[in-house]
């Protein structure tokens, strides 16, 4: 009952409500892209590296988070937010023009791009989110923010395979055009009163290292960060593994998109409840306990049976995203405004680049030892890692 009262004073809320909306858009045309560029690829040149470096090329951004975050903090977030979604509707048009092996450069500069933008968008949506949402209910709307997010990645990528067998790669492009367009329109209509950034000082180096250097010395986010991209690394390696998981569970590999669905839902439901438990459990020890429930399901992962991998499945889409929503909540109430969209991009970068590592670590790990050994090896280490956020004790902030 809770639970939904405090929901529907987030989607109540005008500020909050045209937050989700825009979130819901974009994420749809996000994620239907993000499958449809891979498929495009592989369709044009039957290469599997090839279709793989779409991934690499929106990721690969994110590993400049804290040079990027500063354009946060010197522009006004929401004609930022607008500025960049514009940016993208016009960009993703040119790839209409991609239709031969020679034309993939555009496309993967593109990406590039997307994920430089996608950059920027985060840490000046999380800042102007931070002012423009009661800071009451900011634990509820990230929680909502992963139950849209994950939602999307369950509808999306289906109808951007379906929309790319049906007319091509250029479509999906257009769709997600479309998608920064309403975005845009969700935007405008925010009612967000900001003032003109002060003028920097200081050289860009300076002012890239401190978002890092407010991380490093505040005692509150410096352990969810850790915690954060030592999750994150061990989720990457576990996630590499999930193919051995089907094949010793005696399924072909299609069997894996049952898992993810599975994990999803685990996903919406914690984001529905993270607001009421943040607010009873504290930052902390929510993404503690959530660190513990995932080492538990990844061990798990490890006994063939189709019940309990169903089982470890939804209690890992419950547990990882705790972690991830108790961080950026605290991020959003312990920084000060002007540091907000450098803070935020640094912390992005210290918490999902891991993960990237982890995959690949995973990926090259399952071919030289046993998946039981490793899946439990990354047991234990999420049991240290939360065993360490919970003996944490943080002392009091100065202002």
């Amino acid at each position: 009952m809770t639970t939904t009262w405090t929901a529907a004073r987030v989607v109540r809320d005008r500020n909050a409500g045209l937050y989700l909306a825009g979130v819901v858009i974009s994420g749809f045309g996000t994620s239907a892209l993000w499958l449809a560029s891979g498929v495009w690829v592989k369709d044009l040149t039957g290469s599997d590296g090839l279709a793989a470096l779409c991934a690499l090329a929106m990721w690969a951004p994110t590993l400049a988070g804290p040079l990027l975050g500063t354009l946060a903090d010197r522009f006004r977030r929401r004609p930022l937010l607008i500025a960049a979604s514009l940016l993208m509707a016009v960009l993703l048009l040119t790839l209409c023009a991609v239709d031969s092996p020679r034309g993939l450069w555009l496309l993967y500069a593109v990406l590039f791009v997307y994920g430089a933008a996608g950059v920027v968008h985060d840490a000046a949506e999380s800042a102007l989110v931070a002012t423009a949402v009661d800071r009451s209910l900011l634990g509820d709307f990230n929680g909502l923010r992963m139950t849209a997010d994950e939602g999307m990645k369950l509808l999306a990528p289906l109808a951007g395979a379906g929309l790319y067998a049906a007319y091509g790669g250029a479509a999906v492009a257009v769709l997600d055009s479309v998608t920064f367009l309403l975005a845009t329109v969700v935007y405008v209509f925010l009612r967000v009163r900001e003032d003109r950034p002060a003028r920097p000082t200081g050289s860009r180096r300076e002012q890239t290292a401190e978002g890092a250097r407010r991380l490093w010395a505040h005692p509150v986010l410096r352990p969810l960060v850790l915690a954060g991209g030592a999750t994150m690394l061990c989720a990457g390696l576990s996630g590499a593994l999930v193919y051995a998981v089907v094949d010793a569970l005696g399924h072909s590999p299609a069997y894996a998109g049952v898992l993810y669905a599975v994990q999803g839902a685990g996903s919406v439901a914690v984001g529905l409840l993270s607001g009421p438990a943040l607010r009873r459990l504290g930052e902390r020890r929510f993404a503690a306990y959530g660190i513990a429930v995932l080492a538990v399901a990844v061990a798990l992962r490890a006994v063939p049976d189709d019940p309990l991998a169903w089982t470890c499945s939804a209690a890992i889409g419950a547990g990882l995203p705790a972690v991830l929503i108790a961080t950026l909540t605290a991020v959003q109430r312990e920084t000060p405004a002007p540091l907000l969209g450098r803070v935020t991009a640094t912390a992005n970068t210290l918490v999902f680049t891991p993960n990237v590592l982890g995959l690949a670590a995973g990926a090259a790990l399952v071919e030289l030892l046993d998946h039981r050994l490793l899946l439990a090896t990354v047991g234990c280490v999420l049991t240290a890692t939360a065993a360490a956020l919970l003996g944490h004790r943080p002392l009091a902030v100065s202002p």
